[in-house]
Parts: C-alpha cells; structure tokens; sequence
C-alpha cells in the first residue's frame, strides 16, 4: 500500500529557485499533503541536493515527496515516488527501481483509455489536466471536468492539473478530484502559505 493522504493540494514546485526549501516549507505551512518536486534543469548535483534537503522537509512533515519524471533522482534521495507522464520510465520499471511501497503517479492527460492501462500496470494515481490554460504549460492537451467523473469507475485517487487556482478549484473537487496539483498559484504567489490554505479550504 503506498502511503497517499486522503486528499488535498499537491504542491508542484517551479525550480530552479533560490528559496526552494523556504518556499516549500510555506506551502506545507499552508496545509499542502503532497510535495512533487519538479525541475528540467541538467545540472544533477544542484537537482539531487535539492531533492534530498526536500525529502527530508517533506519527512519532517508527514508529507510524501514526489520527483517529477526522474526515477533515478527519486531513489537516490530517498523519495517516497515518482511521477510520471509519457515518454517516462513505465510504471513497472519505476515500480521495480523505487520498490512495493513507493508512490507512483502518472498522467493521463484527457484519456480515460490511457487511464485505464496505467491503473491495471499498477499506477497509485492518475493525473488528468490540463482543466485551465496553464502558464506552467502552455500547450498541454486540453481536458474536461467530465473525465474526472468517469475515472472514478477505476477506483484510483485523481488528481487535477492545470492553471488551476483558487477561482476555479471547487469545480474540480466536485467533478471528484481527490487532489490539486497546483504550481504558478502556489509558488508565484507573494504569500505561499495563504495561499495553499485557501486552495486547501476547497476541499471543505
């Protein structure tokens, strides 16, 4: 059994950033129940001890800690999962690398079929998104609250993505997303932790 919270806001960082840690701390101030560290950078030392120093936040927490795409990075810190998209390592290699109890999330986009592969591989969560335009990423396949719905016969939590903010979030909770995954509305905000707690707040 991996070790998903009930529900809440999945914090997605915006790295590279100077105050990482500090930001990160914020948005767990705020009442967030996941943490996905996230940064295409290349240069690997900076990446690892970023993730351990997160890893270690998250622990302190009582929150798990995700690494975007990179299976590798997340058994070298001690990650409690990985996510991963298309063109990712598969949910059975991640499975096998990071181990029986380690979290593994993937994205399913707008497709119920892909979805539904990913859940019979193995997959802990399916991610669908993007629901709004999303400055983190602009070209993302559009989705609809709908599919959020139907999902919900695989019997697996899902999580929400996309230009998702605190305007727009109840819609998404009522369509049945378990979690918001939530960037530029966590981490571009002037007060971090205010602003978890009221994307947190829409789920009650």
């Amino acid at each position: 059994m991996s070790r998903l919270p009930d529900h809440g806001v999945y914090a997605i960082t915006d790295g590279p950033r100077d105050d990482l840690v500090e930001a990160v701390r914020a948005a767990l101030a705020g009442g967030a129940r996941l943490v996905q560290y996230r940064d295409k950078g290349t240069d690997r030392a900076r990446r690892e001890t970023e993730a351990r120093a997160l890893a270690s936040l998250c622990r302190d927490h009582g929150a798990p800690l995700i690494v975007n795409d990179d299976v590798e990075l997340a058994h070298a810190v001690g990650a409690d999962g990985v996510h991963v998209g298309a063109g990712d390592a598969s949910v059975i290699e991640a499975r096998a690398r990071l181990g029986p109890r380690a979290i593994i999330g993937v994205s399913c986009y707008n497709s119920i079929e892909r979805a539904r592969q990913l859940a019979g591989a193995g997959a802990d969560y399916l991610a669908f998104g993007a629901f709004f335009p999303s400055p983190s990423k602009p070209t993302a396949r559009p989705a609809d609250p709908g599919v959020l719905c139907e999902a919900r016969m695989l019997g697996l939590p899902l999580v929400a993505i996309g230009g998702i903010n605190a305007d727009n979030a109840r819609l998404l909770v009522d369509a049945g997303a378990d979690y918001l995954a939530v960037i530029s509305a966590v981490f571009g905000a002037a007060d971090i932790t205010a602003a978890t707690r009221e994307l947190a707040s829409r789920f009650t």
